[in-house]
């Protein structure tokens, strides 16, 4: 008797030991996929921190009228992501806001230094609004989605230019969880954002209060150095005009600034008036008036350029 198979049949044990070999692969990528943490990553639109929680604890939106701290705020909002996602890790918190030119405040600066949060900035118009932080929160969140970076996102936010980055986020996968505060009175987040995310949660007063100081004494952006405020030293402006240049090669190269040296001492009426502004919103004081302090800070703009060629 031939017990060879005929010809056409399939090898019944061929495909046994392939179906095998598929099922222990099945099997070893499950186990990884099961010990592998699930990561979680929270977005805060600080202009909306700011506003929301300036009116629900000091009765106003004027950043000038009470000091937030920051770095309290962020370490309770990985507290309270860490307890609803015990088992996923974080990336990391962060932080949008606004500033003129996009430079950074002091305070931002002292945001950016914590560890596990980024800054991203957001330009700030002659009426102080931000400008383009909603592009930038859309550009991370479905970046991050995208690439599997995260599986859970919170976004403490409220304005309607957040759906789109919501659905962008969602379509990849992420689930988008929104974080508010309490309204003063009426709502303070946009509906269609509401009826977009996965989960929403609120903050009420006593949460947001220990991190809310209201002001005792309001000031303008810039004080005037006529109306006998301290003088700041001169090695003091000197630093800052080295700092604004350093600022200024990063962002616009090294070419362009060269084009600039042949000049020196003298700089082009535009630039010398974008350096003094930008100073001054580092100092926090106004140099009109003060030849002396704006030589100092041209000199130290000058000397870190020299620096650099």
């Amino acid at each position: 008797m031939n017990d060879a198979m005929p010809a056409g049949q399939p090898d019944l044990s061929s495909i046994a030991q392939a179906i095998e070999r598929t099922n222990e692969l099945l099997q070893r990528v499950l186990a990884e996929v099961a010990t592998t943490p699930s990561t979680h990553a929270i977005f805060v639109d600080a202009g909306y921190v700011y506003a929301a929680a300036g009116r629900l604890v000091a009765g106003t939106e004027d950043r000038r009228a009470f000091a937030l701290d920051a770095e309290g705020l962020i370490e309770a909002l990985i507290d309270r992501a860490r307890t609803i996602f015990p088992d996923s890790r974080l990336l990391r918190v962060y932080w949008y806001d606004g500033a003129r030119r996009r430079i950074h405040t002091p305070e931002q600066q002292r945001v950016a230094e914590l560890p596990d949060v980024k800054v991203r900035l957001g330009n700030l118009n002659a009426n102080n609004q931000q400008k383009g932080v909603d592009s930038l929160i859309r550009g991370d969140l479905e970046s991050l989605a995208r690439h599997r970076a995260i599986g859970d996102a919170v976004l403490l936010g409220g304005d309607e230019d957040l759906v789109s980055a919501v659905e962008a986020a969602q379509g990849y996968g992420a689930r988008v969880h929104l974080w508010g505060i309490e309204a003063a009175s009426g709502r303070n987040q946009a509906e269609p954002l509401l009826w977009e995310v996965d989960s929403q949660r609120t903050f009420d007063l006593d949460f947001c209060k220990p991190y809310v100081t209201r002001r005792t004494e309001v000031h303008e952006p810039y004080g005037d150095l006529a109306s006998g405020a301290a003088l700041p030293a001169r090695e003091e402006v000197r630093f800052v005009g080295a700092q604004v240049a350093a600022r200024w090669l990063a962002d616009r190269g090294r070419e362009t600034l060269a084009e600039l040296l042949p000049g020196r001492p003298y700089l082009p009426g535009a630039v010398d008036q974008e350096l003094l502004l930008e100073a001054e919103a580092l100092l926090r004081l106004s140099l009109r008036g003060h030849a002396d302090l704006r030589r100092a800070l041209r000199d130290g703009f000058w000397e870190h350029l020299q620096a650099q060629y």
